[in-house]
C-alpha cells in the first residue's frame, strides 16, 4: 500500500537518546539520535536483532518510558512536557497497546478486561461494556465474553488484548512482538485479524516484530541496529 503524500504526520520522534547508568563507570547507550515520523493511517514495522533497542523505542513512543534526551510529538503535542499523571491520562485516551504477553487481569472476564480502559476514562459502565461487547465480536470472541484469561487459549488471550487496545478508539496502536508467544497457526491468525481491523478502522499501527512475513505486509519498515536506524524501507 502506497501512502498518500497528503497524509498528516501523527507521531514524530526527534533526536531520541536513551541511556542507562550501569554503574559509576559505565553508561549503556540503548538509543542514539533516533528520528522517526509516522503518518496517519500508516502501518510501520520496526525490526532488528535482539538488543537493538526496538522495545525501548516503542515504550518511549508510547510514553511508557521517558527518553534521556529528545522529544516525541503526538497530535503535535510535545508529550514529555507533561507530568507523569498527565501522561497516564493522555496515554489511556490516545494510545492503544498490545504486548507479547497479554497482561490481562486474571480475576476479570474477557469483556471486563476490554472495558477496563473505558472505565478508567470514566465512561459509564453500560457504555464501556457495550463497546467491549462489540469489540470482542469483531475479534471473533462473542462466545467467550464471560471467560477468564485462564479459560482462554493463548491466541484468544491476545485477541482480547487487541480488543482492549481499541477500547478508547485511539488513533494509534503500538504492538510489541504481539505474536511472539504464539505458535505458527495462532500467530498467522492474529496477524490477519490485526491487519484487517487496522485497515478497516484507519488506525495508525506501529509494530515491533522479528517476524519478517508480518513486517513485509507493513507500509514501511525501519530496521534498528545497535540503537540506531540502519535502514528505512
Amino acid at each position: 500500500m502506497k501512502l498518500s503524500k497528503s497524509r498528516h504526520i501523527l507521531l514524530s520522534a526527534k533526536q531520541i537518546h536513551k541511556e542507562y547508568q550501569v554503574n559509576r563507570a559505565q553508561i549503556l547507550r540503548v538509543l542514539k539520535n533516533i528520528e522517526i515520523s509516522v503518518h496517519e493511517g500508516e502501518i510501520l514495522a520496526i525490526v532488528g536483532h535482539s538488543g537493538a533497542g526496538k522495545s525501548t523505542l516503542l515504550h518511549i513512543l508510547g510514553t511508557l518510558d521517558r527518553p534521556t534526551q529528545g522529544h516525541v510529538f503526538l497530535y503535535k503535542t510535545d508529550i514529555f512536557k507533561m507530568t507523569d499523571i498527565q501522561l497516564a491520562h493522555f496515554r489511556n485516551q490516545h494510545i492503544g497497546f498490545v504486548f507479547q504477553f497479554h497482561h490481562l487481569l486474571p480475576e476479570f472476564t474477557a469483556i471486563e478486561n476490554v472495558a477496563m480502559p473505558g472505565l478508567i476514562l470514566r465512561k459509564s459502565e453500560d457504555e464501556a461494556m457495550a463497546r467491549a461487547n462489540l469489540l470482542l465480536q469483531q475479534v471473533g470472541l462473542d462466545k467467550r465474553l464471560y471467560h477468564r484469561p485462564r479459560e482462554l487459549s493463548g491466541g484468544e488471550q491476545q485477541r482480547v488484548a487487541f480488543a482492549r487496545a481499541l477500547m478508547n478508539d485511539p488513533k494509534i496502536i503500538l504492538a510489541d512482538e504481539p505474536s511472539g508467544n504464539l505458535d505458527l497457526k495462532n500467530s498467522e491468525a492474529l496477524h490477519q485479524l490485526m491487519w484487517e481491523l487496522v485497515r478497516r478502522t484507519g488506525k495508525t499501527f506501529v509494530v515491533v516484530t522479528h517476524n519478517h512475513e508480518l513486517a513485509d505486509k507493513a507500509d514501511r519498515v525501519i530496521e534498528l541496529m545497535d540503537g540506531q536506524i540502519k535502514s528505512k524501507m
